[in-house]
Parts: C-alpha cells; structure tokens; sequence
C-alpha cells in the first residue's frame, strides 16, 4: 500500500541510545503479557504481533539508562497501556459503545488504590495488567507521584471517550482542541510520570506545577504525539477511521493536502522542541532559586530534563522501525542500533544539534532565527474581518452609573497618577479611562448583575487593563524583570484566604487590588477564596512571561502562546467573577472535568484573539510588542499580514463552532456522567449563557471603546514619562487633593 506522504525532515536535537538489557526485556514482557491474558485467546494480539509490535525497544531506545529490572517493568507498562489502546478500539470504538465504554473505564481507578485498599478481582486482562503493575511500581515512589501518575493514567484511559464522542459524531477537531485534547488521550504526560521512575529523578513535590515544568510536560507530549501522528496517519485515517490525528487536523482546517499538512506538523514538532530548550535554559534556573531547591533535587530536575530528551529521541528511532507504523524505507535496517555507553560517542543532549548537521538539515536555521529577528515595523489600521457572533448582545441597566463609579474609584486608588519611584507609571489619565470604557464590557459581560456587582466587575477590568499595561511601561522599558517579579510575589500577601493579615499596600497598584480583593472575596468561603484567587496569581504571573519573551525579542511558540494568552487576556479571572454566585450546587470537579475546561478553553481562545485582531497595529506598531496571534501566526507560517489574519480568524470561528459543540452535545452527557440534580444542571445551563453574554459584551467593547483605533493610537493626550509632570501640574494638583 503506497504511503500518502514522504516523512519530512525530522529535527533531532541529539541521538539516540539502546539500553543494553533489551532482550532481556523482550523475553520478560512476553511471559508477562502471556500471564495477563494479553495474547492468544485475547481476540486482540497473538505473541507474533507483541514481537512484531516490540515494545521493548521503544522503552530500551527511551529509557537508555535504566536498570534492567527498571527496563522489564517499564516495558510492561507500555505493553500494557498499548494493549488497552488496541482493546479499547476493538470492543468499544469499532461497535461505537459509549455506554459499554464508560462503563469499562470507570472500575480501572479502583486498580490504582493510594491507600490499603485491595484492588477488586480483575475481570479483563486490563484490569490485571494495571493490578499488577501498579503494586510493581508504586513502593519505590512517594504519594505526591502516585497522585499525578493515577490522574495522569485516568486522563489517559477517560479520554478515549472523547475520541469515541468524535468518531460518532464524524467530527475532525480543531487544532487547539487537538493538541490539548491529545495530551490526554496520547499519554505522554503519563509517559512523562514514567520517566520520574525509570531516571530515579523524582520532581520535587512544590515545582511539579510550576509553569516551567508543565511547558516541559506539555512540550514533550506535543512532540512525542505529533512524530506518532506522523508515523501513524496512514493506519489511523485508512484502517481504524480515527478523526483524531494532527496531519488530518491541520489538513482540513488549511483546507491543504496531506503532505503539505504533514510538513506542518512537522514544523510544529521542531517549534514545540525548541520550545523544550528554551524553556530548560530560561525558566529552569530561575525556577530553581525562587523555589529553594537544593543540590540534590537539582539534581533530580537535571536528570528528569534528560530523561525527556532520551524519549523524545529514543520514541523516534522506535517508529522508525516498528511494525506499527508507516516507515518504509525511513531506515537502514543494516544499521545497527547504538548501545548505550557511559560515555556516549559524540556530543549529545540539548545545544549540540550541530554535530549532526545531515540529520538536523536546515531546522535550526530560519525558522529558529525569524523567532528572535522581529522588529516594529508600520502595518497600518487594523483590518477587521466579519465576526461570527451568534449570541446577541444585551446591556445592563447600570452602565452610566458604573461609568462615574470606575472615574471615581481609580482617582481614590491613585491610579491615575504617577507612582512615587517609579519613572514611567504616569501611563493613564482620566480621558484615556473613559475612552478605555470598561464600564461598557461589564455591561455586556454581566448584563443582568446589580449595580455594586457591575461596578465591581468594572472596576476588575480596569485593575487588570492597568496592570497590563503598566507591567511594560515600568518594568519593561527598562528590562527589570527582577523589579517584574518581586511584584507579583507581593500580590497573594494583598489576597488573604483565611483571615491572615493583608500586607500594606506600596503603590496605586497593589492598593487597587486590595480594595478589590475586600470587596470581592468578603462573602465567600476559603476554598472559594482560594480559588479566585489562583486566577489573579495566574493573570499576574503570565505578565512577567511577557516581560521575559520580550527581553529575549523572541515572538513565542504558538501552542505556548494560545495557552498563556487566556492568562494575559484575564480569562479566568473574569469567568470566575461569573461562577461567583453559583455557590455549592455544581461539585466542583464538574468545573475540572474535560468538556467544562473544553467549553471554557473555546470561549477564553475566541475573545483573546478576537482583542488580538482588534489590537494589531496598536501592539505591532506602536507598541513594538511580540504577543499578538495574528503576528504569531505570520511568524510560524512565514506569511504576510492578510494570511496571517485569515487563518487567525479561522481559528477564531473553529472555536466558536467548539464552544457551540460542547454546549449542545457534550455537556449533556457530562451532565448525565455526573448524575446532576436539576438545580445543579439549571445552574450550569445558565453559566453556558454567561459565557455567551461574555463573549457577545467583549466584541461589542472592542467594536465602541476608543482604544485600538487608529484616530486613539495617534492622538497625543498629553506628554508622558520622566520630565513631562511640569506639563500636567494642574490636572495633577486636583487629584492629589482628592486623595486627602
């Protein structure tokens, strides 16, 4: 059967090494898999399709250094997690068995007890397999892992709903909903928890949920599922009628042909392993100061970075030979495979793709140099497409009052003067604020809110305006990114949970949130607290990411960006001020749940692009920034201003479809998977509306407020910076006087 695309020109940072136990694994995983009931009379695999399949190498060409008695059991895994990947598909997605799904997914937890638990007699060879290698792996590791591995290994096995969903309902996600979707069902995060063991590095319980940590996660699961697609496309699309594979993704949604999409993917991949670098050298070291670690746990990072890097590496050489997969040709099989040596011959792990300049052909040069090369540059008004809104937006009756409330509020907070010590944070007058009009997008955003909820909503929107656009005036400027985060290390003491003390406010910043902060968080419990909280925290956090990409002018990757901008944009922060009222009806794991986040990720993605349409030529322009989806795309792409904006916006109405998707057809049956009372669904279908009105509230604020237009941009307001206060003395005296 010929190939529907020649394999592209991998980026392979450096090579890969063959852990010298590997027989011994494939004789020892063989008799385990028999003992399980994998192979003849499973209906799933014989011995000869586990041999020709040879899982063993995967794990000896990813796990080069592991013992050999590390190497058997992490190779059972894999058998184990492949098998049920191969039953899964035969019982359930062949006969299109939602229910019998679900109902085979939800006994497997009970065979991952943190406790003394005994598991419940298995029934399948799954079930015994995971039984067994979960009493196998689990002495030698800590509670903390246990946890993430077990949800890790949930996320894994409940996911593969979402693919049955998709295949009933002939339905080809969008790329956004893919790559975030496939992290789950793909279990590379899970592969990832598996390194901690076989490396003996397990990640320090405190920084396991930083966001260097996670990008390293997330970016080494991108690229092990991307290179899989590739692999994999021909026996996916053609033999299992799988809808759920990146080169399908990508060609349909350019409307491309396939190899063209695979060489897409394949730019993605290299983007997403670059991104693994950067971040190990950026965020790691700093990583390591603000949070303590010591010599040993250093250590124990170091160690689990290069075990990342052997799997991404080793996970190649694998699909290259494996009989899963489409690769004729790919390889010499006269080549004989690399043992692996204490020390290996020639250079290898990050930084050293230059020693192998034939394999490495050409991916460490434009597309890693356009990163790095931008410059402001005049693009003119930003150009507008033809949105898609399908909600009709409604405004509150509160609007003019909230309008004089937020004037008011930010003279009392000082907020519109600059701040003693601090050249540069004159960046707002009263003019600005009003033509800024965020009275407006609360309105919309909360059309049906009293009048202290939409001034407090208002004045949240101006807080976080403020804050973003004050973080690149004071610190940025000047690349104080030292300055950048003591900030935000301050915030949380300005946010207390549970009747702590609030630290004293410094400036007219910190002394905004903590009114805010008072107001909003007085009627709720802790966890609540403690909850909104994270979203301020993240908000703040994803500014100082900003900072440091424009310090390194490096325009970012567009998987980190698209996530990060939910943080910027305040997502969150402003869903959550919709939850608020919710209370305790909806159990909070309905909120965790995948299509809760899918709904809500849609949404987030659809707003923040849209603000990145409108704000173009303020950002591109004027501002010289680099976080802009439009410019994001036009850099991964190489292409120029009209085609960057056509397939943003493309992807602004694939998520819009999304979040309809999700409301209409998957949200019911969450509703039934959790057996929701009425009330609670009642709840949940008036939140789909806030999220509707939120959307609807935004577009109507970007299209009336005065801030993005070209007429806004150049008019002059007044001077601005070190030197200028002479010019505004008067404005300046009567707002001094009003702060008593």
């Amino acid at each position: 059967m010929a190939q529907p695309f020649v394999l592209p020109d991998f980026y392979l940072p450096h090579p890969a090494r063959l852990n010298p136990h590997l027989e011994q694994a494939r004789s020892h995983t063989t008799a385990w898999a028999r003992r399980m009931g994998m192979l003849e009379g499973s209906g799933i695999w014989t011995e000869q399709d586990l041999a020709d399949h040879d899982y063993a190498l995967l794990c000896a060409y990813t796990h080069p250094d592991a013992t050999a008695e590390g190497l058997d059991l992490v190779t059972d895994w894999y058998v184990w997690v492949f098998f049920f990947d191969d039953h899964f598909l035969e019982i359930f997605k062949r006969s299109q068995d939602r229910a019998g799904g679900k109902a085979y997914l939800d006994r497997l937890p009970a065979f991952m007890p943190m406790g003394d638990t005994p598991p419940p007699e298995p029934t399948n060879p799954v079930e015994a397999g995971l039984a067994d290698l979960w009493a196998r792996t689990t002495p030698a590791m800590s509670a903390d892992w246990r946890a993430r591995f077990a949800e890790s290994t949930e996320h894994l096995l409940n996911e593969s709903l979402w693919e049955l969903s998709n295949i009933n309902a002939g339905r080809v996600p969008n790329p956004v909903e893919y790559i975030e979707m496939r992290r789950k069902v793909g279990g590379a995060p899970w592969s990832a928890g598996l390194v901690e063991y076989a490396a003996g590095a397990e990640i320090p319980a405190r920084v396991a949920g930083s966001r260097a940590l996670r990008v390293l996660r997330d970016t080494f699961s991108d690229g092990v599922h991307l290179r899989n697609d590739l692999f994999s496309y021909q026996r996916e699309t053609e033999e299992e009628g799988e809808l759920s594979n990146g080169v399908l993704v990508l060609e349909k949604f350019l409307g491309i042909t396939t190899q063209e999409a695979a060489d897409s993917v394949n730019d993605l991949l290299t983007s997403r392993l670059q991104q693994f670098e950067h971040t190990t050298f950026t965020e790691l070291p700093t990583l390591a100061v603000e949070a303590g670690l010591d010599p040993a746990e250093q250590l124990a990072v170091a160690a689990y970075v290069k075990g990342l890097q052997d799997w991404q590496s080793g996970g190649h050489e694998w699909h290259l030979r494996s009989s899963r997969y489409m690769n004729e040709g790919a390889v010499d099989e006269r080549a004989p495979a690399r043992a692996a040596f204490p020390l290996p011959l020639g250079p290898t792990g990050l930084g050293t793709s230059a020693a192998d300049l034939g394999r490495a052909a050409g991916r460490l040069g434009t597309r890693r140099l356009r990163t790095f090369s931008h410059l402001p540059h005049p693009v003119g008004p930003s150009r507008l497409p033809d949105f898609e809104m399908p909600f009709q937006v409604r405004l509150s009756p509160h609007l003019d009052r909230a309008r004089r409330h937020v004037v008011e509020w930010a003279h009392g907070q000082g907020l519109l003067l600059p701040q003693p010590g601090q050249p540069a944070s004159y960046i707002w007058d009263e003019a600005d604020l009003v033509d800024f009009d965020f009275p407006l997008c609360a309105a919309g955003i909360h059309p049906d809110a009293t009048e202290e909820g939409l001034n407090l909503t208002s004045c949240w929107l101006t807080w976080g305006t403020y804050g973003d656009d004050y973080f690149p005036a004071v610190f940025g400027r000047v690349r104080d990114l030292a300055g950048a985060r003591a900030c935000v290390a301050r915030m949380p003491g300005l946010m207390p949970v549970d009747g702590e003390p609030s630290a004293v406010p410094l400036d007219a910043l910190e002394r905004s949130l903590a009114d805010l902060w008072a107001r909003t968080a007085a009627p709720m419990d802790v966890e609540a607290r403690r909850t909104f909280r994270a979203t301020i925290e993240t908000m703040t956090q994803s500014w100082v990411w900003e900072l440091e990409n424009q310090a390194f002018n490096r325009v970012p990757d567009p998987v980190d960006y698209i996530e990060m901008r939910r943080a910027t944009f305040g997502s969150d922060l402003t869903m959550s001020l919709c939850r608020i009222g919710h209370g305790r009806t909806v159990p909070p794991e309905v909120y965790r749940s995948g299509p809760m986040r899918s709904l809500e990720n849609a949404a987030a993605d659809y707003a923040a692009l849209l603000n990145d349409v409108f704000s173009y030529q303020k950002e591109v322009e004027f501002e010289g920034e680099l976080h802009n989806g439009v410019l994001v795309v036009q850099n991964f792409f190489d292409t120029d201003y009209p085609t960057g904006l056509a397939i943003l916006h493309d992807l602004m109405k694939g998520r819009m479809r999304q979040f309809q998707h999700v409301a209409a057809h998957e949200l019911p049956v969450l509703y039934d998977d959790f057996d929701l009372s009425a009330e609670a669904r009642a709840v949940l279908a008036g939140y789909v509306q806030e999220l509707e009105n939120w959307l609807s509230g935004i577009l109507l604020w970007h299209q009336d407020c005065h801030r993005y237009g070209e007429a806004d941009l150049r008019r002059v307001r007044g001077p601005r910076g070190l030197g200028t206060t002479a010019a505004r003395l008067p404005q300046l005296a009567g707002r001094v006087a009003s702060l008593g």
